[in-house]
């Protein structure tokens, strides 16, 4: 595994994996409005603004980038990892990382969890902060929990 920070040309990559992720994963837990929020939200121009910032982070599984992390300040965003590889540790290995870069500067990491991923963020020791809904349209809603970590 190596972790590398995204360059501009690798935006179509990071939007791949994102999108990949969104598709293969997110239909099981949320109505089609949803999964449609999602995947506009993680647009091309949003992942390639965050890149300029230097924000975003790729993982690599030899040659392959098979996840991907975005940390902007103290929240960690945009936390996919290609169907295939979950559950080889590439998720948890992105989430150490964002949160020691967290951790360098803030108190708190925090975190909007989607409902396929709260699990994982209250195994590494996220609380529930916030409850929220978006409306999707069509009568869909997008539901999620905002969540903090504290450096301990």
């Amino acid at each position: 595994m190596k972790i590398a920070k995204a360059k501009i040309e690798d935006a179509e990559k990071v939007k791949c994996i994102s999108h990949e992720t969104i598709n293969a994963v997110y239909p099981r837990y949320y109505p089609q409005g949803a999964v449609d929020f999602f995947l506009a939200h993680h647009s091309i121009s949003r992942i390639s603004k965050d890149i300029g910032e230097g924000c975003v982070w790729l993982i690599y599984d030899e040659e392959k980038a098979v996840g991907t992390v975005t940390v902007n300040g103290n929240e960690i965003n945009r936390l996919f990892v290609l169907p295939e590889y979950q559950g080889k540790g590439f998720g948890r290995e992105l989430m150490r990382f964002a949160e020691s870069i967290v951790f360098d500067r803030w108190d708190t990491s925090e975190l909007s969890a989607s409902l396929p991923a709260k699990a994982m963020y209250m195994k590494n020791g996220y609380e529930f902060s916030e409850y929220n809904i978006i409306d999707c349209g069509n009568g869909d809603k997008l539901c999620y929990d905002y969540m903090i970590k504290r450096k301990s």
